[in-house]
């Protein structure tokens, strides 16, 4: 009987080593690794790979089989004036660490190479890199009232998602072709092993359960990658992060075109409390001129695009644009509540150089101009740990768009 509960006992450790799970992690690291021209070792521990940019992860997807790639877009994305409520004591970067230990020939793009313990991370493999099923309340309101309603926090909390809370400013319209805006990059404290905390702008489309989006911005997300450092993400989906899409590049779809930026690899510096604020512009827009590609422009760095053939409503324009913060936890809604805090951790009330920000908001419309958004509101799901604030230091100064907060606390327990 001893005898064949150790066989047993071994037999499992093999299975878990040699058998399925680890066959199909193997596969999921051929799919993603695809073969280098060259290899960088960054000092934060990342190995970047230099991937022949015609054969990217993105290709094996059955609807860009004869994809013929855009290098970049056939308008211009626009410049904006800086309008930062400091006098200019913000900086832009698009910095990234593993870029001091080399850089990528031309004619290739730098992919961050997934290793074996970030695939075990997951909960399944198939489940590697990809966010939670959920639904959005108001979309199906939107499509029937063509946009411009106000959106109230009981609209959104109806349906409220069980393991994500979110802190964001939303416009509601018809045609969304574009949006974009200045997000200051903070390191958020205590963010737990088994959650992310995100700053980022979502474009949406499609039904409340079935939604279409992409999102772009920056993140910790030690289950993902294993670390708590800041790290530059983007995400889509076609089915409301049901079975579609996946951050950055861990599965086929967006089309990456820079020599200069990785996907999911860490920005440095960060902002501090009370001290100089370090940003980057994100834009998101749509060339309208070829197939409805979405283009992703950071810093001024042109990264890639969705191309409008992964999408139904999304390959149109959007219909909402989000812009704020997400922390995603098993420990949401419930007490304790995690600890893992949004943005700099601070509330929005804190305002500049103490919260996290969003500035210089715009979307691009039927005009094809960068405009401010006419109808916004704003919420958060759980306004005693998160809180939102769209501040105007005068009546006719520029808005800014402050979010965050620690998580558990003394009001969220």
């Amino acid at each position: 009987m001893r005898l064949f509960l150790v066989f047993v006992i071994l037999f499992g450790f093999y299975s878990e080593a040699y058998g399925k799970g680890s066959l199909d992690i193997d596969m999921k690291l051929k799919a993603l690794n695809k073969p280098a021209l060259k290899t960088i070792k960054s000092e934060d521990g990342d190995i970047i790979d230099c991937i022949d940019i015609y054969k990217q992860h993105a290709f094996d997807h059955p609807a860009l089989r004869n994809h013929k790639i855009q290098m970049k877009p056939s308008m211009e994305f626009g410049a904006m004036k800086n309008t930062i409520p400091n006098n200019g004591s913000d900086e832009q970067i698009m910095s990234q660490i593993w870029s001091k230990s080399g850089d990528c020939p031309i004619g290739t793009i730098p992919v961050r190479r997934v290793s074996r313990e970030d695939i075990r991370r997951a909960s399944s493999p198939s489940r590697f890199g990809k966010k939670t099923p959920r639904r959005y309340s108001f979309l199906d309101n939107a499509l029937q009232n063509k946009g411009n309603f106000n959106i109230t926090p009981e609209k959104v909390n109806s349906s409220r998602p069980r393991l994500i809370s979110e802190a964001v400013l939303i416009a509601l319209g018809y045609n969304y072709y574009g949006a974009r805006s200045d997000l200051n990059v903070w390191n958020p404290p205590r963010v737990q092993a088994s959650d992310y905390s995100s700053s980022q702008i979502w474009l949406l489309s499609g039904l409340s359960d079935n939604f279409e989006s992409i999102e772009a911005g920056w993140a910790v997300n030690p289950r993902l990658f294993g670390d708590s450092r800041t790290r530059l993400f983007i995400y889509w989906t076609k089915d409301g992060y049901d079975q579609t899409g996946c951050f950055n590049l861990l599965c086929t779809g967006f089309v990456q075109t820079s020599t200069t930026i990785a996907l999911g690899a860490t920005i440095a510096p960060v902002s501090s409390p009370s001290r100089k604020q370090y940003y980057f512009t994100a834009s998101i827009f749509m060339d309208v001129k070829n197939f409805g590609n979405w283009w992703l422009i950071c810093a001024n760095h042109v990264i890639g695009y969705w191309p409008g053939s992964l999408f139904n409503y999304l390959r149109h324009s959007a219909i909402a644009v989000q812009w704020g913060g997400e922390v995603h936890s098993p420990n949401l809604w419930k007490r304790p509540h995690t600890r893992t805090s949004m943005g700099s951790g601070q509330w929005a009330s804190s305002l500049w150089a103490k919260a996290c920000y969003h500035t210089n908001i715009r979307i691009r419309d039927n005009s094809l101009q960068w405009k401010y958004p006419k109808y916004l509101s704003e919420y958060a799901n759980e306004n005693k740990c998160y809180s939102t604030n769209l501040h105007r230091r005068t009546q006719k100064s520029e808005p800014h768009f402050y979010f965050g907060g620690p998580g558990q606390n003394s009001r969220c327990p």
